[in-house]
């Protein structure tokens, strides 16, 4: 689904909630609330985590903080919210990562999304970018393939994680196109592009967010996007799935609570982020950065977390990805 269709697609959510969830959301914190972050620093997740506190502490009237939990995949972050107390405190900045696909990547897995979550409310989708280190002698895609095929095993990617969007996309692109690659998992996407510009892996498909100012500097040197159509920034680059037919892999952020917290905690989070996230200038941010921003309540995010757990399960079937 390009751009243009994913905004469409959300154009109808309603910015000003019903009279009916105002009722409900009352709630008025009386300290400072925590946002999770499953991932390191610097990342898009967590990026899109503090630009979402700054704008909520204001109409909440408390303090909203991020707090990066990182590890297991970004498992271990969604774990302690999970069993945090559910009082509208602490929230989880949930990606596809944790919230989709770890079900199907964690056989053991300690929560299940739509068991020990209830959604709050969808923020962003994320394409993410394959880029590559100026090393590796190619500058499309199509030369990318034939470099790895010739050379297999030469290749390693770094990823955000075990059953991230960046390992499955990873995993797919060598399964779509037959290629053999070294997979290496890190705490976040941004550790995975510094060492891209070290020259300690060759590849990464990241959120464009986390590699756009390295692919501007020149340091390193982009192949598509994980989308079907060409992502607004890079007209000019065809994307994966214009070489690789069905490619497609899109990763999106959004906030989530333990379940059993109250409702009335619930709704006025989510209105108060649904009303920053309809700000222009909100919006114009987050584009800049490569991301779509949407506006989304909980219901309407509780039907997206439930259409999504099937879809990444698939991916994951797919791609081939395994834990390492």
């Amino acid at each position: 689904m390009n751009r243009r269709s994913l905004l469409a697609a959300f154009a109808a959510t309603p910015l000003v909630p019903s009279a009916a969830a105002a009722q409900q959301g009352q709630w008025r914190p009386d300290r400072p609330i925590r946002i999770v972050v499953p991932f390191a620093p610097g990342g898009a997740t967590d990026t899109m985590a503090r630009l979402v506190a700054e704008a909520i502490t204001g109409p909440l009237g408390q303090s909203v903080v991020v707090e990066n939990r990182t590890g297991a995949g970004a498992t271990i972050g969604a774990e302690y919210v999970a069993r945090s107390t559910p009082d509208g405190y602490t929230l989880f900045m949930g990606t596809n990562t944790p919230m989709a696909a770890a079900p199907a990547m964690h056989p053991n897995l300690s929560y299940h999304p739509l068991r020990d979550f209830v959604a709050v409310s969808i923020v962003a989708l994320s394409p993410n970018m394959a880029a590559i280190h100026p090393s590796v002698p190619a500058n499309t895609l199509q030369e990318f393939i034939a470099y790895a095929r010739a050379n297999p095993g030469r290749i390693s990617y770094g990823s955000a994680g075990v059953g991230s969007s960046q390992h499955i996309s990873g995993a797919l692109l060598a399964h779509m196109a037959g290629l053999e690659m070294t997979h290496v998992a890190y705490r976040g996407g941004a550790p995975a592009a510094l060492d891209l510009i070290a020259g300690r892996v060759q590849l990464v498909i990241n959120p464009l967010i986390e590699v756009l100012a390295y692919i501007r500097e020149g340091k390193i040197r982009p192949l598509g996007a994980t989308t079907r159509q060409r992502h607004s920034l890079f007209p000019d680059l065809p994307s994966i799935g214009e070489i690789l037919p069905g490619f497609e892999v899109t990763s999106w952020q959004g906030l989530f609570a333990p379940a059993q917290t109250p409702r009335a905690a619930v709704e006025r989070i989510a209105r108060e982020t649904m009303a920053v996230m309809s700000r222009p200038a909100m919006r114009q941010r987050i584009e800049e950065m490569g991301s779509i921003p949407v506006v989304m309540d909980a219901e309407e995010s509780a039907r997206f977390l439930a259409a999504e757990v099937p879809k990444w399960a698939e991916l994951v079937r797919i791609s081939g990805a395994r834990l390492e």
